[in-house]
């Protein structure tokens, strides 16, 4: 197998430099954050291209780092099976997965607040104008009690980030080598990949069910993560039962 790096994994590293520097060059970070990030869909910050662009966006150097490093390390060795072509279309999905499934749980938090909201004698309208204008009621703390925190915080989201699209990869690298060795930096124990993953994605299906961090920042989209994984799992499954010459196109 060629070492090294491979073209499209190449270009996606650019990509995300380029959008990393213009983040930190132009208008102090905010309007890239306006133009690119991904709103909630009832924000009048919202526009439909965000649902791409987020996945180049970062929100700090360990973030754009971390997740390039895991790009290089897995991406590569999939795009060799894949092919350049192949390999984009995998990746673009998972991140476009891993965005739908962090909207979907969104909107679960946030429809549950608000239908609480609307019992207690309040029209949807006039909640919705007032979180369009970045306030709140203070009403609602006492309604919604321990929910109010992720009914507010759904409508102010904002997700940037390549690790829905990065946790599809490795998903992919984990069906494609599964008796490949990983570990963690602050647990150096080799692990299969087999085992590593699934561990991986369960830890963060737990994060997110839970809203208790582990390894990641409190503020890690984890359903993302979750949605990436999924996402990936499913074109491998598809692609593997439906081609005779397996996974690659070009």
């Amino acid at each position: 197998m060629r070492q090294g790096i491979t073209d499209a994994v190449k270009h996606l590293l650019i990509i995300n430099v380029v959008m990393f520097v213009g983040t930190l060059a132009i208008g102090n970070g905010v309007a890239f954050y306006q133009w690119f990030a991904l709103y909630f869909p009832q924000s009048p910050a919202f526009q439909p291209w965000q649902v791409v662009t987020h996945m180049f966006m970062h929100g700090n150097f360990m973030h754009i780092a971390f997740n390039m490093f895991a790009l290089w390390m897995f991406g590569t060795a999939v795009e060799q099976i894949f092919g350049w072509q192949k390999f984009i279309i995998f990746y673009l999905l998972s991140g476009l997965g891993a965005a739908v499934i962090q909207i979907a749980f969104l909107y679960f938090q946030f429809n549950s607040g608000l239908s609480t909201l609307i019992e207690n004698g309040m029209s949807q309208p006039e909640i919705m104008e007032i979180l369009s204008e970045g306030k709140y009621n203070t009403a609602w703390v006492q309604i919604l009690g321990d929910n109010f925190d992720s009914f507010v915080g759904a409508f102010n989201s904002t997700m940037v980030g390549a690790s829905g699209a990065i946790m599809g990869v490795l998903v992919a690298f984990g069906m494609l080598f599964p008796e490949s060795k990983l570990m963690l930096i602050f647990l150096p124990i080799p692990i299969k990949a087999k085992y590593f993953i699934p561990a991986i994605i369960a830890l963060d299906l737990f994060s997110a069910i839970s809203g208790n961090s582990i390894f990641s920042p409190s503020n890690t989209a984890y359903m993302a993560h979750v949605g990436g994984a999924l996402t990936g799992f499913l074109l491998m499954y598809f692609w593997k039962k439906n081609e005779k010459d397996k996974y690659r196109w070009n």
